[in-house]
């Protein structure tokens, strides 16, 4: 009897063991889950042997050697870091594993996980163009997808050089906003990224962004139902007045001061 208890305790003890080992042995790189479904929030964390000052680990998420997803990430000073981001948006679209590599420093450090992703069924969800109204400059188009309402209207607002992104929302979901620097962005004095304000209802809420491209700004942003007004404010936003307008008021004011001049000659 004594030998069968020490022999049960032994056996429970390297079961134990055995799976603190796997919740322990991500070291570098790991994702909470394996498994996410479209709208999950992706947890990317690890623990570096190394820190630099001054540098950032490069997230990046490939699809089949193709890039869906890419982000700098701080590191703290033991080593440790974690971002998430939401597994939603028009890079997600096929089901599948995705590798998430990690790189640090300048020896191109790389680190690999992986983890599968299915997609939604859900008539809720849809990918299209918003064709927004540039007053001068024409018009340009805001790639997006949501889930869980749709985009009503899209408008340009100077005073608070940004964006009001009218919704009806249906159900708690999502948008992702595929923003062109052209037309809207966020920077800092030095030239450098700076992030967006965003508003909902005049609310300030926390957003993702998982695009570095010199060409536009990809942001996912989290909506509860009944929702409406998204306000995407940055430094920039196309100017209130187009060339067309700027070339009338130049004219204007060069024939005021001509015709001044000329009063001004037949007075003397």
């Amino acid at each position: 009897m004594n030998h069968f208890i020490i022999l049960l305790v032994f056996f429970v003890f390297a079961f134990v063991t055995a799976a603190h080992a796997q919740t322990t042995e991500c070291k570098q790189v790991c994702v909470s889950k394996q498994f996410y479904k479209q709208g999950d929030v992706v947890i990317i964390s690890g623990k570096l042997d190394t820190v630099l000052a001054d540098t950032p680990l490069i997230i990046q998420i490939l699809k089949d050697s193709n890039r869906v997803h890419i982000a700098q990430v701080d590191v703290s000073q033991d080593g440790s870091y974690t971002y998430t981001l939401i597994a939603d948006g028009p890079y997600f679209k096929t089901n599948g594993k995705y590798t998430v590599q990690a790189a640090y420093g300048v020896s191109g450090s790389v680190y690999e996980t992986s983890f599968d992703f299915q997609t939604s069924e859900s008539s809720t969800k849809t990918e299209s163009l918003f064709e927004v109204n540039a007053g001068d400059y024409g018009t340009f188009d805001v790639p997006y997808t949501i889930k869980g309402g749709t985009v009503k209207n899209i408008i340009v607002d100077q005073s608070i050089l940004g964006l009001i992104v009218t919704i009806q929302a249906d159900s708690d979901g999502s948008i992702t906003l595929d923003l062109g620097r052209k037309w809207i962005d966020a920077k800092k004095y030095d030239g450098t990224d700076d992030t967006f304000i965003i508003l909902i209802d005049s609310n300030e809420v926390p957003y993702q962004e998982s695009s570095l491209s010199p060409d536009s700004r990809l942001v996912t942003i989290q909506f509860e139902k009944g929702d409406s007004d998204i306000e995407i404010i940055g430094t920039m936003v196309i100017p209130e007045f187009g060339p067309v307008v700027i070339t009338v008021l130049v004219v204007a004011i060069f024939s005021v001061m001509i015709a001044t001049k000329r009063t001004a000659l037949r007075i003397s």
